[in-house]
């Protein structure tokens, strides 16, 4: 055997006893006629004290090493009490190289961090080894072993979807497989198991989850990894929408409770329907560790003789910037004008008389208004947003959070949960003006058939969910749509003909010619919980071996050039 314990293992115990330990070296140095070295494994760090130099022959930091030797305390000015390792060494007496390492590093392994992402995904390997990128992919593999075990607890089964299958409208790009059997056709990767899931729900499979692979050429964002991400997708069949909350919210909260000390919102998770989203915080994804909320004043400021706020749709946020100094108000103008704003109001409330730019256009009746319907106390300021219908909700909800920083009113201590509903079932292409899906097109209109019949579309909502945690999207689910003359008029709305639904998705509108049950499911998005529990920015440090976010492999150098042979198997030529 190569070692006896690991690095982290070693105890008071294990004192005057011999050991044998395996690991990288993580650094080397000399304190006069002793040298020392620190072996780090998966585990964590031991001490180990040599006497004889010759030992490190061929040895330097970051090769792999077997050491042998026996366990002593430390003396008491040499303790390290950050190691838990820290009150003892091993004193070797012999130490293998196992695998040598270059001289020069691409860079220093504790602060890759630090080093441009092109360099760390390219060395990938010695990324990982930092321990804190390491903790995160240990950290990831608990994470999904303990949603497995959940899931499997709440009476889940676990089934496998295909990878290959046919390319359908799901709101991204697909990625394209060409058949060599079948020349001129593809295969797409699945940009979710959506009709997998629903058509196991027909075959009378109660409870399906799995932790599914999903493959979208869409660009990167801080908090999605191009091209494949993990979901924990789920769907229940005889379910409504409450009960595939109620697994949602049992399952996170049980998960981050699990993996972290901060407060977790207790079931059940706030509800918040996506227009009381849009203008409470200005965004369908809502931060509630922030606690200031916007209202709406666009009718008060109706009957107000002010040119810049005049019929448009107006918001208000109020919070307290007492003691902020005036630098405070004009870097709160720099961000507005930053995000494509042509200016930014307030007011503030000092011994009750109202100061800024816009009191002189109040009387005093509208100003004890705002006071009573904004809620506005003694030295707090009440900062106006006014814009377009299509950008005031956005720009009010970018200033809301941008005083929760400035502020510093956010609890960073917090996982605050909630479910944002009843979504609208249809939205109006501003390019095309044609009508499409908002987003599931799979998704049960409230009201049903009825609904789609009598009803503007842009009105109609559907049972379709989000799960929102610190302002990240985790999840969207939906109540299904199993009925084929419900789904037959939703695709009409859309500008699908019945042809069109059954060529593209045939399978699942024929299954639910024989009989479909009720059913609903959502797909928390694993990578983005594990980047939340990591309390990293960015969802590569959460993720093996990520594409960079110009969707490469800079690891692997993909995608890459093929051969002439391999194209003309797959029957591709070149453009």
């Amino acid at each position: 055997m190569l070692r006896t314990h690991i690095c982290n293992e070693l105890r008071a115990e294990h004192i005057g006893t011999k050991a044998s330990l395996a690991g990288w070296v993580d650094t080397i140095r000399d304190h006069g006629g002793v040298k020392f070295l620190d072996l780090r494994d998966q585990s964590g760090v031991t001490q180990i004290v040599l006497h004889d130099d010759s030992m490190l022959e061929g040895v330097n930091r970051e090769s792999v090493i077997a050491v042998s030797g026996v366990v002593k305390n430390r003396d008491e000015d040499t303790i390290n009490p950050k190691l838990e390792t820290g009150m003892l060494e091993l004193h070797a007496d012999s130490i293998t190289v196992l695998g040598t390492c270059k001289s020069v590093l691409p860079f220093e392994i504790r602060e890759s961090t630090a080093t441009r992402e092109e360099v760390r995904l390219k060395y990938r390997y010695l990324d990982l080894r930092n321990p804190e990128i390491h903790k995160n992919i240990v950290l990831r593999s608990k994470v999904i072993n303990f949603l497995r075990r959940r899931m499997e607890a709440l009476g889940f089964l676990e089934i496998q979807t295909p990878i290959l299958t046919a390319s359908s409208p799901e709101g991204a790009r697909d990625y394209l497989v060409p058949s060599r059997k079948h020349k001129g056709k593809f295969y797409a990767l699945p940009q979710a198991p959506q009709q997998f899931k629903q058509m196991l729900m027909v075959s009378g499979f109660d409870k399906y989850f799995q932790i599914a692979p999903c493959f979208r050429d869409e660009d990167a964002r801080g908090d999605r990894s191009p091209g494949e991400f993990y979901q924990l997708d789920f769907e229940m069949a005889f379910a409504e929408q409450e009960d595939v909350l109620t697994v949602a919210e049992t399952v996170l909260y049980d998960t981050f409770k699990a993996f972290s000390e901060k407060h977790i919102s207790p079931a059940p998770f706030r509800r918040v329907t996506y227009a009381d989203a849009m203008l409470t915080y200005g965004c369908d994804k809502p931060d509630l560790r922030n606690p200031l909320t916007i209202c709406d004043l666009t009718e008060f400021f109706s009957q107000v003789e002010f040119a810049a706020f005049k019929n448009k749709p107006v918001r208000g946020i109020v919070a307290d910037c007492t003691g902020r100094p005036r630098s405070f108000f004009d870097n709160s103008l720099k961000y507005a004008t930053s995000i494509g704003m042509k200016g930014l109001g307030y007011i503030t409330l000092t011994e009750g008389i109202f100061k800024g730019p816009i009191e002189k256009f109040l009387n005093d009746g509208q100003k004890n208004y705002l006071i009573s319907h904004c809620g506005i106390k003694e030295g707090q300021t009440l900062f106006f947003i006014s814009d377009a219908i299509s950008n005031v909700n956005k720009y009010a909800g970018l200033i809301r959070m941008w005083l929760g920083e400035n502020l510093d009113i956010m609890d960073k201590d917090a996982f605050e949960f909630c479910f944002v509903v009843d979504f609208p079932m249809f939205e109006r292409n501003p390019e095309t003006n044609v009508i499409e899906f908002t987003h599931n097109p799979f998704s049960m209109p409230q009201g049903g058939l009825n609904a789609l019949e009598t009803m503007n579309p842009l009105q109609i909502t559907a049972y379709q969910y989000d799960i929102v945690c610190n302002g990240v999207e985790l999840s969207s689910g939906a109540v299904r749509n199993h009925s084929p003359e419900i789904m037959k008029k939703a695709f009409k709305i859309a500008g699908y003909s019945e042809e069109e639904l059954e060529k593209r998705f045939g399978a699942l509108y024929t299954a639910f010619q024989y009989g479909a049950p009720p059913h609903a499911g959502m797909a928390p998005g694993i990578d983005r919980m594990v980047m939340l529990l990591a309390d990293e920015e960015t969802i590569r440090d959460v993720i093996a071996f990520p594409l960079n976010g110009n969707a490469q492999d800079l690891l692997m150098n993909a995608p890459c050039e093929v051969t002439e042979h391999q194209l003309r198997e797959a029957n591709v030529k070149i453009r």
